[in-house]
């Protein structure tokens, strides 16, 4: 049975993450884990709303956020709870109460998928997409991750990102022995060539050697350009609603500060799911 974790931030909680997981898990039959994150640094009030006229920390109104705080975590595990006994999942729940990311990082690194929204923060400020925060964990995460837009819905096809490398073979590899089940999903590869002409995908015997033990069904694209405006034009033309894998965050911390990686240009661009897979 595979391990599935659904990060949720229980004071913005993620109906479309959760709902993702679920179905994932019930593809699978898998147990799902949703990972609370109740970082003890984080609250759903500023600092400043606490002072009062004063000059002094208001004990009453820190109080009374506190137990608004607490109700909305509890909403959000009985939301979880739910969702999993509707869907007569196998689950369970995670409270990690320390530092958001060192946790969810150390939890990936027992898990086999990890489900985890694009916009998330765990903080009360909004930030453009990719965050930080998904940002960092992408950078160091053990496990292949799903990124998942706001609103979640059924999934009618499956875009694998080819380009070459190993990384990106990683990544198909990877999602084929995780979802076998979801290979009845109509496939394309999609591979983007500079050269002009080229019309073959890279290693072209060996990989349609190698999809036709993992995705036989799978049909091939080969785009002509550059795969960071190519690909996302290509993608926003899809009918139905598509699952993106690809291999991604292979360079440095210090190098994605100058160039951003296909992984965040898409999470900018497309309205679609991500799944996300480095080999280390």
């Amino acid at each position: 049975m595979k391990k599935i974790i659904a990060a949720i931030d229980g004071l913005k909680y993620s109906d479309s993450a959760v709902h993702y997981a679920v179905h994932l898990a019930q593809e699978t039959n898998a147990h799902l884990v949703g990972v609370f994150l109740d970082d003890f640094t984080y609250h759903s009030y500023k600092i400043y709303e606490l002072v009062s006229k004063s000059g002094g920390v208001d004990e009453e109104k820190h109080k009374r956020l506190e137990i608004a705080d607490q109700q909305a975590r509890e909403a959000s595990v009985n939301n979880f709870s739910k969702a999993c006994r509707e869907a007569s999942l196998n689950f369970s729940v995670h409270h990690d109460r320390n530092i958001a990311l060192h946790e969810l990082l150390h939890e990936s690194i027992y898990a086999d998928l990890m489900v985890i929204g694009n916009k998330e923060t765990l903080t009360h400020y909004e930030e453009t997409i990719p965050t930080r925060f998904i940002r960092d964990l992408l950078s160091e995460v053990q496990c292949p991750v799903l990124v998942v837009p706001t609103k979640y819905k059924p999934l009618d096809k499956l875009v694998l990102l080819y380009d070459g490398q190993p990384s990106s073979v990683h990544a198909i590899r990877t999602f084929s022995s995780l979802f076998p089940e979801l290979k009845y999903l109509e496939t394309e590869v999609i591979s983007v060539r500079e050269s002009k002409g080229n019309q073959h995908v890279p290693d072209n015997r060996l990989m349609k050697e190698f999809m036709k033990r993992h995705f036989p069904q799978a049909y091939y694209t080969v785009l002509q350009g550059y795969a960071d405006t190519e690909i996302p034009q290509k993608l926003k033309t899809q009918e139905g609603n598509i699952l993106v894998v690809l291999g991604a965050y292979e360079r440095s911390r210090v190098s994605r500060w100058f160039r951003e990686s296909l992984a965040d240009i898409l999470m900018q661009e497309i309205d679609a799911p991500l799944f996300i897979a480095h080999s280390r």
